[in-house]
């Protein structure tokens, strides 16, 4: 049996409202730099590159940028992922109702293959987080493995609930306060998934218009699938770290932290 592709989807259609104004797309936000292999040549590098390595360690050698209109810096920062000896695309976003919508928005292009999904803005560790999820995806069977993260702020995430194995019982979006430790960052699935989030999007009274809904968020489609008796496993970093620069002091944190990393390993 040949083994399935597997492909990487980031959602890039958010308005970056709580860190504007800004000149450029978030996901090009310079955090850290690098020097290209030339010792001390140091170079920008913008806050998506380090999730794009982290899936090419994994293997992931391809990905696609899912976009708001207007945000042709990151194709032209990018272009065809050569620097990253990666091969990027990039689609457009049809409906912006939320993350599910964007995710879908691939779903002609990626419906047979395993998805890895991270978010643009985001910087998080461990590097090997990825081959991790994936790892478990093959080994459990399971249709959607997420990475787990502990966080002290569940009212910003999704948390998850899990057993002693690893199995998900219950997703919980931006609950106000809660005894869980950890919020699911990264995910894997499989075509079944993909196809499901497909479906059940479709079933969303898209007439009522939607765009005066609160967003859907991705945690609740998968909640959704768990629902239906989708098998969901999470993978816990317990000393991982996860921090989103598109709020303004987790953006301030990232870029003093990755400043003083110049000359080391780091990320």
């Amino acid at each position: 049996m040949t083994k399935r592709q597997i492909i990487g989807l980031l959602p890039a259609g958010g308005q970056a409202t709580r860190i504007s104004p800004l000149p450029l797309s978030k996901e090009l936000y310079p955090i850290g730099f690098q020097d290209f292999g030339v010792k001390s040549n140091w170079r920008p590098k913008v806050v998506s590159q380090y999730l794009l390595e982290k899936m090419q360690l994994a293997g992931i050698d391809k990905a696609y940028f899912i976009l708001r209109s207007g945000k042709w810096d990151i194709p032209a920062y990018f272009g065809d992922g050569t620097m990253l000896s990666m091969s990027l695309g990039y689609l457009i976003m049809g409906l912006s109702y939320g993350v599910p919508f964007t995710l879908d928005q691939a779903y002609p292009f990626v419906q047979d293959a395993i998805i890895a999904l991270g978010f643009p803005d985001i910087l998080f560790q461990p590097k090997d987080a990825y081959v991790r999820i994936l790892t478990r995806l093959e080994v459990s069977n399971a249709d959607v493995v997420l990475g787990l993260f502990p966080t002290d702020k569940p009212h910003k995430a999704g948390m998850v609930d899990f057993d002693d194995q690893g199995k998900v019982r219950l997703i919980i979006e931006k609950p106000p306060q809660s005894d869980l430790r950890y919020m699911w960052g990264i995910a894997v699935w499989t075509p079944a998934f993909t196809l499901f989030l497909h479906e059940y999007l479709m079933t969303l009274p898209v007439n009522s218009n939607l765009s005066l809904q609160p967003e859907i968020p991705i945690g609740d489609v998968i909640q959704a699938a768990i629902n239906k008796g989708f098998h969901v496993e999470a993978e816990v970093f317990a000393d991982g770290t996860y921090l989103d620069i598109g709020t303004p002091d987790d953006l301030v944190r990232a870029v003093r932290q990755f400043a003083a990393l110049v000359g080391e390993e780091g990320e």
